[in-house]
């Protein structure tokens, strides 16, 4: 085995080791992922800020205090209102559950030839509970022991949410330090490597998380303004639900349109206000694909959307919370390497076999032979 070889391996075993660790240690590191996050986030506005000659701690308390008044503004502006229109949702859930009743039910019976109203009507639900009390207080039984034996987790949750904020101050102002010991940690055949493959991922990941966020606060922001001008009560619900789901491509559009449709036709009754719910969507749609996402987002991340939804869902069934919490950014990096490994790969003696292959980022190109364009002198 070649010297080569035995730092690759040692190299794979310390990432192993490394992992198994990270997996070990996943309970208690999650307000430390969390403060690293949104570290990472701040940290660009605090290096503007060193720029133009103010110091690192200017720059870091301006930034923290920054955070700390979205946050306030989220707590005493939209809390109240979200508040406001869940009381109206419940006071409204009756007339709901009678146009549900009355006319949805009806109509899909009629249309699917299937009768399914027993199943979905609430009377019928309250008295499956009536016979079978014995399954469902058992049931209660065993989640309110869960409940009173997860007192310890109740406290290490409130824990967190207390160390989220210290830790994120201490790491906004000590970032740089961090990042250049880690660099200096380095074996020094891979620094330059490591570093031009870690900066590629922190310009896509930071582009695209961003981004995204922008773009579904504006969409939740336009949509319920829509919703909001066209006359429909729960707008602000609404918008909101369609603007937070919109992080997976058109599930956010078509739950919220679906949300819309029902609340038009309950609180109206007439096709009018249904068309103004679709113009309202599809207005708004309109804005997103063609200035929205190109602007704020455009190609960041160079995943597709499904990859996406997949990258999530996997790791957050591996990780638990933190596997959610690190699935985009350790994809992102991910595919930054892979993509490091496929051009070395079209470089390689493996791809071309003994011909002349154009790199990929010097435009598309045939693949040359070794004697093609050559005199008979040369």
């Amino acid at each position: 085995m070649t010297p080569s070889d035995t730092r690759r391996w040692q190299m794979l075993a310390l990432a192993a080791a490394l992992g198994f660790l990270i997996w070990l240690l996943g309970p208690v590191l999650t307000p430390f992922i969390v403060a690293a996050l949104l570290a990472w986030l701040g940290d660009p506005f605090v290096d503007r800020i060193e720029a133009r000659g103010r110091s690192r701690t200017t720059g870091v308390v301006l930034v923290y205090a920054l955070m700390l008044l979205v946050l306030a503004l989220i707590l005493l502006l939209v809390l109240p209102l979200l508040e406001r229109e869940v009381m109206r949702m419940i006071e409204a859930f009756p007339r709901y559950r009678d146009w549900f009743m009355g006319t949805a039910v009806p109509w899909l019976e009629a249309r699917l030839n299937i009768e399914f109203g027993q199943y979905v009507d609430a009377s019928h639900a309250v008295e499956m509970l009536q016979e079978h009390w014995r399954q469902a207080g058992g049931v209660a039984a065993t989640i309110l022991g869960t409940v009173s034996r997860s007192g310890m987790t109740v406290v290490l949750w409130t824990v967190n949410l207390v160390l989220i904020p210290v830790v994120t101050f201490y790491f906004l102002r000590d970032w740089d330090v961090m990042m250049t010991k880690l660099r200096e940690m380095l074996p020094r055949s891979i620094e330059g490597t490591v570093v031009r493959l870690a900066r590629e991922s922190d310009t896509v990941l930071g582009g695209f998380i961003r981004g995204q966020l922008a773009v579904m606060f504006a969409l939740g922001a336009l949509y319920a303004l829509g919703l909001w001008l066209i006359g429909i009560d729960m707008a602000l619900i609404i918008g909101l639900i369609t603007g937070l789901t919109s992080f997976v491509p058109y599930l956010g559009a078509i739950l919220g349109f679906v949300l819309g449709a029902v609340a038009a036709l309950v609180q109206y009754g007439d096709w009018q206000h249904l068309l103004l719910v679709a113009l309202v969507y599809t207005v708004v749609q309109l804005a997103e694909s063609y200035v929205l996402t190109p602007r704020l987002v455009g190609d960041r991340i160079g995943l597709h959307p499904v990859a996406v939804i997949f990258a999530v869902m996997a790791f957050g069934q591996l990780f638990g919370f933190i596997g959610v919490l690190v699935a985009l950014p350790v994809t992102a990096v991910t595919m930054v390497v892979l993509r490091h490994f496929y051009q070395r790969y079209t470089e390689s003696e493996l791809y071309g076999g003994g011909m002349l292959v154009r790199r990929p980022d010097e435009g598309p190109g045939r693949i040359v032979l070794p004697d093609e364009g050559r005199t008979p002198h040369d």
